[in-house]
């Protein structure tokens, strides 16, 4: 297979040996599920992507692709061995069209790099996922979320177009900069969020917006989560337009704290609500004004203006650290779902509740302005037995929870290996049977991201 490879692509530092396979490569971000390959290799151009794809398909070798490899679910771990297609190199912004509010990228950019670029040019890429060192190609991958989707929406709001290679090694163009789109079935759509099991994309038609006059956040603590959380409806329905509104759990924060040494006010505060607003600086402060007062009849503690930027990006550390912060203690499970914005409270509840009866540790914090609830699950001092039998219990009845109040299971993580028998459980059979169909159409061979083995 090596030797085949170096055909098409002849720089043998682009093309590594299983044997010489950093481990980094074969795992995600977590790196406790970890897989093997015979070979991992480091395209530059679509046509080297092409040519691969081509090579494997012929020979029905399996394919994991992969960006940053920041994923937390097992979609960039391979299980059948064959080639982990690295796109990480891919890494070029192409173009910046200020006619049509458009930017062209490489697959590979890496979030954080590109929000810099455009906003030095005073323009504005809104999808903002707790990793800023994911890539783009991976970001629509997911359709990743992030903290400002309850004003600007999700990375699947931003793409107008795409360039994807099949499965068999052919190119496709999706969409265009075009803002309206009838021709036609979408299958930009269908790519998006599809966790490389249906194409590799190799360059990423992205919409901009003018970027916001000015940013302002404020912090507000409540004496219960639950009240917090509740609060969220009137804060929404006051019209204040948030660009962001998370909660976090007095419990997560205290660790959040002790991992970065940043320290919220109001220790007694059993929760935090952390809000933004964007806009002109007239807009912000007529906002604020409102939120002020909404929360106060909700029962808020205070409403802390964070007008220092040194201390308002401090803040918003501890909240970007809270997984990290997590797993410095105790290895743990990340769990991320959605729930209707309205029953989030009900779903906190049950969660204590299910904390209670099993005397499994859970901290909750999220995207309160969409109900995507992320819940750590932690491990203690169980030894592997116990953990994997416990875990799977809560998993399942937390999972079933979510279902029961009209939720599912994953907001923008994505199922991977690691979410399977919670989405098998819970998703309609004839769902299951339509992606499986679309699967078989595009890539019968199944060479693609299979071990995203839902589609099976």
């Amino acid at each position: 297979m090596i030797r085949d490879l170096l055909q098409i692509i002849s720089d043998s530092e682009r093309v590594v040996p299983a044997g010489k396979i950093e481990e980094k490569f074969l795992t995600d971000t977590l790196g406790r599920l970890k897989g093997k390959a015979d070979a991992l290799v480091f395209p530059l151009t679509t046509e080297e992507v092409s040519a691969v794809m081509r090579y494997a398909w012929e020979r029905g070798i399996a394919v994991t692709p992969r960006g940053a490899g920041t994923n937390l679910v097992g979609s960039t771990v391979p299980q059948k061995r064959g080639i982990i297609l690295d796109l990480s190199r891919m890494n070029r912004i192409l173009e910046l069209d200020r006619g049509t509010l458009t930017a062209t990228v490489e697959p590979g950019v890496v979030l954080q790099d590109f929000q810099a670029y455009v906003e030095k040019l005073g323009l504005f890429y809104p999808p903002d996922p707790g990793e800023k060192t994911a890539t783009i190609g991976g970001n629509i991958a997911t359709n990743a979320g992030g903290m400002r989707a309850v004003k600007y929406g999700v990375t699947r709001d931003y793409v107008r177009g795409l360039e994807a290679v099949l499965p068999d090694g052919k190119v496709i163009t999706a969409g265009s900069k075009n803002v309206k789109d009838a021709s036609g079935l979408q299958l930009k759509q269908l790519f998006i969020g599809s966790e490389g099991t249906l194409c590799v994309i190799t360059k990423c038609v992205l919409k901009l917006i003018p970027k916001p006059e000015a940013t302002l956040s404020a912090l507000v603590p409540y004496q219960s989560l639950e009240s917090g959380i509740r609060s969220v409806h009137e804060v929404l329905m006051a019209n204040v337009n948030p660009t962001a509104v998370e909660f976090m759990e007095r419990s997560v924060v205290n660790l959040g704290e002790e991992f970065t040494g940043v320290y919220f006010p109001y220790p007694e505060a059993k929760a935090f609500i952390l809000l933004t607003f964007d806009g002109t600086k007239e807009q912000i402060a007529q906002n604020i004004a409102k939120a002020r007062q909404v929360t106060a009849q909700s029962g808020a503690m205070d409403f802390l203006e964070l007008d220092n930027p040194e201390y308002a990006s401090q803040i918003w550390q501890v909240r970007g650290s809270l997984v990290k912060a997590v797993e410095a203690v105790s290895e743990q499970e990340p769990v991320d779902l959605v729930v209707p914005i309205n029953r989030s409270a009900a779903f906190i509840s049950f969660v204590h509740e299910t904390e209670k009866k099993t005397g499994v540790q859970m901290v909750a914090f999220g995207h309160a302005g969409d109900g995507n609830v992320h819940l750590c699950i932690v491990r203690g001092d169980r030894d592997e037995e116990t953990w994997q039998r416990e875990l799977a219990g809560v998993m399942h009845t937390v999972y079933g929870k979510a279902y029961e109040l009209g939720g599912l299971t994953s907001g923008e993580h994505g199922i991977g290996i690691a979410k399977r028998p919670y989405f098998l459980r819970h998703t309609n059979g004839t769902n299951l049977d339509v992606m499986r169909s679309i699967k078989e159409a595009i890539d019968p061979k199944r060479i693609l991201n299979d071990h995203i083995s839902y589609l099976k």
